[in-house]
């Protein structure tokens, strides 16, 4: 097992800096998600802490030592690709094999580790195999299969159920889950993906334009976003982020939307900062529905309406700006239907001019 630890670490292609001044400390078995759109610098990042690209400058240790200039194969990593990067001309137990043998371990050692991984795995039955006989959730197996054999001290896994099909990512998700408990590896996963954020890690590192926006555990981040960019990646469908402007309402503190809707804050937010800007950040999930005989804040028509079943996703309009809704079954079930919603204050989010929180 290892801990991981990144200080200053930068990355710059010609004049363009890709990875800006990262600090990190990842500890040990920890189970870390790099997340963030395209371009972000997360896979970088990753490729840096391997060794497969050159850091332009900042320090990577690996159980407290210092590996810039180590090769690749001297850092005790295992990486796992998008593409599976898997040798055609080989069968399921030589790819898994081939780097053992490189390293030059004992034969009858390599048997057994491939033997042991593949039964963790469940593709025992696949050892013979090549590659094009098997499906893109086998290949990832036998990719994953192959990072296990090695017993690395660092776990490296760059978007690997990207190129799966919707249902066989949240299978491959149970499955890394249950693989992850078993082997208590430190693991630095990447992912643009927010719910494989949000399911496997213990904390996410949510990057944008190469830097960490936020960093924490996958409720810390989705409860209180630090940023207005955090709040908007995070969650699905995620956070309405809508203008607003803190005013007095009676003898308490509000938030005016557009279309002249107000909204309590809570006691946090007293008259220090009435008329300012913010940006309201409120989720799907927290515009409940009001009942007929109840009072409501937000009083507006379905312009799209999409039953799921559990529950409903609606988008509305204020003042013209489209804001999605979640909620339960059959409340609306066509577009043009009214929408009647309350936000408690202990569900508004508002965020300042530079887009970081505020206190709520």
């Amino acid at each position: 097992m290892a801990t991981v630890s990144i200080r200053g670490l930068s990355k710059a292609f010609g004049t363009q800096v890709v990875v800006q001044g990262i600090d990190l400390d990842i500890a040990d078995k920890e189970f870390l998600v790099l997340v963030g759109p395209s371009g972000c610098g997360k896979s970088t990042i990753l490729r840096m802490i391997a060794g497969l690209e050159e850091a332009t400058s900042g320090e990577i240790r690996i159980d407290d030592e210092v590996v810039n200039e180590r090769d690749p194969k001297d850092r005790d990593i295992a990486m796992v690709f998008q593409d599976y990067a898997l040798y055609p001309h080989m069968t399921v137990a030589e790819n898994m094999a081939f780097s053992l043998l490189y390293r030059g371990v004992a034969k009858q050692q390599i048997r057994a580790r491939v033997a042991e991984a593949a039964r963790v795995l469940e593709i025992s039955a696949l050892l013979e195999r090549y590659p094009r006989q098997l499906s893109g959730g086998q290949r990832q197996r036998v990719a994953m299969g192959r990072a296990i054999v090695r017993d690395p001290k660092v776990f490296l896994f760059d978007e690997p159920l990207s190129n799966l099909d919707a249902k066989l990512r949240v299978q491959m998700r149970t499955e890394i889950k249950r693989l992850r408990a078993r082997l208590e590896t430190t693991t630095i996963y990447v992912t643009h993906d927010q719910v494989e954020a949000m399911t496997l890690a213990d904390r996410i590192a949510v990057l944008e334009a190469g830097r960490i926006e936020q960093l924490g555990t996958p409720e810390d981040v989705y409860e209180r976003p630090a940023t207005a960019f955090v709040a908007g990646f995070i969650g699905a469908p995620s956070m309405n982020l809508i203008p607003g402007r803190i005013v007095r309402s009676g003898n308490a503190m509000a938030v005016e939307l557009p279309a002249g809707i107000r909204v309590p804050l809570t006691d946090t937010i007293d008259a220090t900062f009435e008329g300012m800007a913010v940006t309201v950040g409120i989720r799907p999930e927290h515009l409940e529905w009001a009942a007929p005989e109840q009072p409501a804040a937000i009083e507006a028509t379905a312009l799209v309406v999409e039953p799921l079943g559990s529950d409903t996703l609606a988008a509305i309009a204020l003042d013209g700006r489209e804001v999605q809704v979640r909620l339960p079954p059959k409340k609306v079930r066509r577009a043009g239907d009214p929408v009647r919603l309350n936000v408690g204050p202990e569900d508004v989010h508002l965020f300042d001019a530079h887009g970081c929180r505020m206190a709520r």
